[in-house]
């Protein structure tokens, strides 16, 4: 019965270019606060320190190295970030690649146009995890070299809160960061969060929810951001081998205990096109496609 004199507290905050928001269950205002507190001022400081957008951020310091083609020891954490990315690199068959983050540079989905192939190609020739010397603690680069921790470090930061909220004492709650969502625990009567899976070709409506009691999920997609030219649609998910957007799967979810693996996940599978659904059914973790025909399917009930 003590569970249940629980109250449920809401924390909107904006991080990571997104809207984001905490919502934990605790017997206290006081309690609650403190806990929020240390859950999201640990999501400001990861965004303060692999940002892109910031001069200051130690992603932006590792890039100035690269540029130079030099190399760096790097931090525990960071190694720690650098070790998922080689895996999710390899599991992948170089499609998930941290470097692939220079072909912004050609793609500009406010202008409504396309880039040129010699932009494209001129990018992809210093592109590849694999021309990175990853020598844990050492990092080395090829000239004029970038990484972007983009597609990881959002879903960290959700797999981080949901730690911290433990160790505060929060047995109840969830967070969403832009998208990406772990679960801190089911409702206090054990109940699950209903948690939307948005259509990806109606901005309003939703395919429909799904029941999570722990865990976390992720979704890709082509709708976020994204250009239609003559019909057909670019979205921002992009082939580092070609530099071009993926076209085949519009939406995958997938569940899976860390948010950062169903982030990857499902990224990956987009990245692999008509091929993702079968590698999603052979990974194994709960998941739901659509793709470009409005043909769906995976192990996950959509109600």
């Amino acid at each position: 019965m003590a569970e249940a004199n629980q109250s449920l507290f809401s924390y909107p905050f904006p991080a990571m270019g997104s809207p984001c928001e905490l919502q934990i269950y605790a017997f206290s205002h006081i309690l609650a606060d403190a806990a929020a507190k240390l859950a999201i001022d640990d999501v400001y400081r990861l965004e303060k320190k692999y940002s892109r957008y910031r001069n200051d951020s130690l992603l932006s310091s590792l890039n100035r190295v690269a540029n130079d083609g030099a190399g760096v020891d790097v931090d525990d954490e960071t190694a720690g970030l650098l070790n998922y990315a080689d895996t999710c690199y390899r599991e992948s068959q170089g499609l998930f690649d941290i470097t692939s983050g220079l072909l912004r540079h050609a793609w500009h989905f406010d202008r409504g146009q396309l880039p040129t192939n010699t932009e494209i190609t001129s990018l992809l020739a210093r592109i590849g995890w694999n021309k990175v010397d990853w020598s844990p603690p050492r990092l080395s680069f090829k000239p004029g070299m970038e990484i972007d921790f983009g597609g990881i470090v959002k879903e960290y930061a959700a797999d981080r809160v949901a730690a911290i909220c433990h160790n505060a004492g929060i047995a109840h709650g969830f967070i969403n960061l832009g998208g990406d969502i772990r679960i801190i625990g089911p409702h206090p009567d054990d109940s699950p969060w209903h948690i939307g899976v948005k259509h990806p070709r109606s901005m309003q409506g939703a395919i429909g929810e799904i029941a999570l009691q722990h865990g976390g999920i992720a979704t890709s997609g082509d709708y976020e951001r994204c250009i239609v030219i003559d019909g057909k649609r670019y979205g921002h998910v992009l082939n580092p081998t070609t530099g071009w957007p993926v076209h085949f799967l519009t939406s995958v979810t997938v569940i899976a205990d860390l948010c950062v693996v169903a982030g990857s996940a499902s990224t990956i599978a987009m990245l692999k096109g008509s091929e993702g659904p079968e590698w999603l059914s052979n990974l194994g973790l709960p998941h739901f496609w659509v793709d470009i025909y409005g043909n769906y399917g995976g192990s996950l009930i959509v109600d």
